[in-house]
C-alpha cells in the first residue's frame, strides 16, 4: 500500500493510505464485461448469457453493496494535492477508453458473422450498449480536468456512445444550473424518470448545441466551425459507426440503433437520481445561491463506486467539480441516497416505488416545505393534494 505523508515541522506527520487503491481496477472490467458474455455464448451456445452483463449490474453489484456497506472515510485534505497527483489514478480512467472501443467492434463483429436469432441481437445490443453508457462515466471524469489530453480522451471515449455533447453540456450547462427548474439534467419531484427522459435527452442536446455556438460566435465564428468541440466527438462516432456497417453488414445498424439509445438511457438513469426533487434557493436579486453539497443525492456505497470512479459521491464533485475521484468526499447530513446507483436505477423505473422511497426523503429536507423543492408543475396539484396537508 503506497502512504501519502506531509511532515510538519515539531509535529507528527499526517499520512493516508487508500485501502481501495488496486480495488479501483474493477472498473477497468467495466467496458470488458460483454466480452466475456460473448465468449460464453460462443462456447455453451446459450444466448441467455449475453443478458448476464445487465444481471450482474442489477442483480449482483446492490447485492455487493448491501454485504460490504458503505465507506465514509475521507483523504486528510492536507494530502488531497499529493493524492490527486499520483499518476496511477489517472492511467486508470486513460486505460479504459481503448477498452471501450474494444468491446463495441467485438460486439459489433459478434452480430455481423455469427448466427444469432433476434433475440440474441437484442441481447448483444442490450448489455453492450448500457456498459458503453457507462463510457460517459469515464468522459465525465475525464472531461472535467485541465490537462488537454484528458479533455480529447474524454471526447474520444465519448464517440463510443455517440454522445459527443455531453461534455460542453454538462460542463457548461448543468453545472451551472444544477438543482434549478432551469435544468433539464435535474429531475423535479412528482416527475417519473420516463417524462424526465423526454425533456432531459432533447433539452441536454439543445442547450449544449446552443452553449458551444454562443462560444464561436463570441470568436467570431461559425457553429460549423473545425474548432466546435461536440463535433469533434461526432466526428469520431460518425466514422466508427460507418466503418462497422461497412465491415460487418447492415445487421449493425439496428443493433448500433439500440445500442446508441441504451447507452444515453444509463445517463439518464444518473441525471434522474442524483438531484431529484432538490433546489436551490434564490437571493433577493433573483440569483441562485451557489451550488452547495446538499444539492446533489449522496452515496458512499464501496462496490458501485469503485466501479463507477466514485461517481456516487456526487455531492462533493458538484462543490469542487475538478477534484480528482480519488480525492471526492463525504460530508454528515448531506442528502444521502438508500442504496448504489444500481440499486437506485431499478427503484427509478418503477416510479410508484420510487416516488413511496425518495418523496419522504426530499420533503424531510425541505422541512414539509413544497416551495423548497424542485417541483414538476405538470405534477403541482397532485402533490400539494397529497403532501400539503401532510406538512402542515
Amino acid at each position: 500500500m503506497k502512504v501519502y505523508s506531509l511532515e510538519h515541522a515539531g509535529e507528527a506527520p499526517i499520512t493516508y493510505t487508500d485501502k481501495k487503491r488496486w480495488l479501483w481496477l474493477a472498473s477497468l472490467a467495466m467496458p470488458a464485461l460483454p466480452l466475456g458474455a460473448m465468449a460464453a455464448t460462443l462456447a455453451t451456445g446459450s444466448e441467455w448469457l449475453l443478458l448476464a452483463p445487465l444481471a450482474f449490474f442489477y442483480g449482483i453489484v446492490p447485492l455487493l453493496d448491501v454485504l460490504v456497506g458503505e465507506d465514509t472515510s475521507n483523504p486528510p485534505e492536507e494530502l488531497v494535492v499529493e493524492l490527486s497527483a499520483d499518476r496511477y489514478y489517472r492511467l486508470l480512467t486513460w486505460a479504459t477508453v481503448p477498452l471501450y472501443f474494444v468491446t463495441l467492434i467485438g460486439a459489433a463483429w459478434f452480430v455481423g458473422t455469427q448466427s444469432l436469432s433476434g433475440f440474441g441481437i437484442l441481447a448483444v445490443a442490450l448489455s453492450v450498449g448500457f456498459y458503453s453508457g457507462t463510457a460517459i462515466t469515464v468522459g465525465h471524469e475525464l472531461g472535467h480536468k485541465k490537462e488537454k489530453l484528458e479533455r480529447w480522451l474524454a471526447k474520444i471515449v465519448l464517440a463510443v456512445p455517440a454522445y459527443g455533447h455531453f461534455w460542453v453540456e454538462h460542463n457548461r450547462g448543468h453545472h451551472r444550473d444544477v438543482a434549478t427548474p432551469e435544468d433539464p439534467a435535474s429531475s423535479r419531484f412528482g416527475e417519473n424518470i420516463y417524462r424526465f427522459a423526454l425533456r432531459e435527452m432533447p433539452g441536454a442536446l439543445r442547450r449544449a448545441w446552443t452553449l458551444e455556438a454562443e462560444r464561436l460566435a463570441r470568436a467570431g465564428k461559425s457553429a460549423f466551425s473545425h474548432e466546435n468541440e461536440i463535433l469533434h466527438s461526432w466526428a469520431i462516432a460518425a466514422v466508427l459507426r460507418v466503418g462497422l456497417v461497412v465491415a460487418f453488414g447492415p445487421i449493425v445498424i439496428p443493433f448500433l440503433l439500440v445500442h446508441d439509445f441504451l447507452s444515453w438511457w444509463g445517463l439518464t438513469s444518473a441525471n434522474y437520481i442524483e438531484h431529484y426533487g432538490l433546489l436551490r434557493r434564490k437571493s433577493a436579486d433573483g440569483k441562485y445561491e451557489n451550488p452547495k453539497p446538499h444539492h446533489s443525492w449522496n452515496s458512499n456505497h464501496v462496490v458501485s463506486n469503485l466501479i463507477s470512479f466514485q461517481l456516487e459521491r456526487h455531492s462533493d464533485h458538484h462543490a469542487h467539480p475538478t477534484r480528482r475521484y480519488q480525492a471526492l468526499r463525504h460530508f454528515d447530513d448531506l442528502p444521502t441516497l438508500p442504496g448504489g446507483y444500481s440499486a437506485m436505477f431499478l427503484l427509478a423505473y418503477l416510479p410508484p416505488l420510487w416516488f413511496r422511497v425518495m418523496n419522504p426523503r426530499v420533503l424531510a429536507l425541505v422541512e414539509g416545505d413544497l416551495e423548497r423543492v424542485n417541483l414538476d408543475p405538470a405534477a403541482r396539484d397532485r402533490v400539494f393534494e397529497r403532501y400539503a396537508a401532510r406538512a402542515a
